[in-house]
């Protein structure tokens, strides 16, 4: 494991947390699943078949210590769910409970919101689209969140920035075209998650191709807005722009750029991108051009936490992204 990862488990260790993992026939999950509890970070719940899931794992030659497994295509879990669920909330039927907890990930989302576990990590099968979309039925956002985000961390050789080589990034997977709540709202749920997760001060810098009125346009009056909504709605957060990137995070540029007093200019930690587009392209040029690992990205907003993997993602990056779920969890859950 490389050095992130590694501190990023020996943080999830300090307070394990119950993770339910839907995709349970699927060996990087199970291998992912069994280095959770070899390591200690958490505890793990597999939704499936007992039996299916230890074949599967002995011909993998995977270890099944640890694990719990609730079966939701047993019917009687499922009444046993629904049950327990009406009790305490009434937006679904226990009918409708019933037919949707034969899903995996609908059932390990009943689960996270039931209180059973602590968060729900999938993706692996299961498309973003399809993970987020359970997860806003079911589990829902935080109070004053409008729209899902996500958070990529950036490890960049040779930046020397407030927190090291390291630097928050988003919204890079999710919202294509923010306006200036959604934009407000991603930069919120950002600082948030990095005081959680790396325990930053955060300081937030809405990124533009304008710095400080050195140019007019619609988007960048999207950008403004959203400054002025954050500092209205958290007004203890550091949050400024719109800046250009190099004002964002250069000393020596900020103070020729910057019109007036900042606590973000030329020091941000969290740079947050105006569309899908410029945080996707910004990405991967420091993935490619800059040689970067970015680890996530980490799904935010709702109200309990959720991880989506990559498809493609090996193991050992699924575990950082446990790791991370595990200590965001641990943190909500004081």
């Amino acid at each position: 494991m490389n050095k992130f990862i590694t501190e990023m488990a020996r943080k999830a260790k300090e307070n394990p947390q119950k993770i339910a993992f839907p995709e349970s026939l699927n060996s990087d999950i199970l291998r992912t699943a069994s280095q959770v509890v070899k390591t200690g970070i958490g505890f793990v719940l597999l939704i499936g078949n007992q039996i299916e899931i230890e074949d599967l794992s002995r011909q993998e030659g995977i270890s099944t210590e640890g694990f719990e497994y609730f079966d939701c295509k047993d019917e009687q879990n499922r009444i046993l769910l629904a049950e327990e669920y009406r009790r305490k909330y009434d937006d679904f039927t226990e009918k409708s409970i019933l037919r949707k907890a034969k899903d995996p990930v609908r059932c390990a989302m009943f689960l996270l919101k039931l209180g059973k576990v602590n968060c729900v990590a999938a993706g692996k099968e299961y498309s973003t689209g399809d993970v987020i979309f359970e997860a806003m039925s079911i589990v829902g956002l935080k109070e004053g969140v409008e729209r899902v985000s996500s958070l990529g961390i950036a490890d960049i050789p040779g930046f020397e920035g407030p927190e090291g080589t390291l630097l928050g990034l988003a919204d890079c997977a999710i919202t294509a075209q923010p306006d200036a709540a959604d934009l407000a709202g991603i930069a919120i749920s950002s600082a948030d998650t990095v005081r959680t997760l790396l325990g930053w001060e955060p300081r937030l810098a809405l990124l533009s191709f304008s710095t400080c009125g050195s140019a007019d346009h619609e988007s960048i009056d999207v950008i403004r807005e959203a400054v002025k909504r954050v500092q209205k709605i958290r007004p203890e957060l550091s949050i400024d722009g719109e800046f250009q990137l190099d004002s964002a995070i250069i000393p020596s540029v900020a103070a020729k750029k910057v019109k007036w007093e900042s606590k973000v200019a030329g020091k941000a930690n969290v740079l947050i991108f105006p569309n899908l587009h410029a945080g996707n392209i910004g990405v991967k040029m420091i993935q490619i051009f800059g040689k970067a690992n970015a680890y996530g990205p980490v799904l935010q907003g709702f109200a309990k936490p959720v991880c989506d993997f990559s498809r493609s993602a090996p193991v050992e990056e699924m575990f950082g992204n446990v790791a991370m779920l595990v200590i965001r969890a641990g943190g909500e859950n004081g």
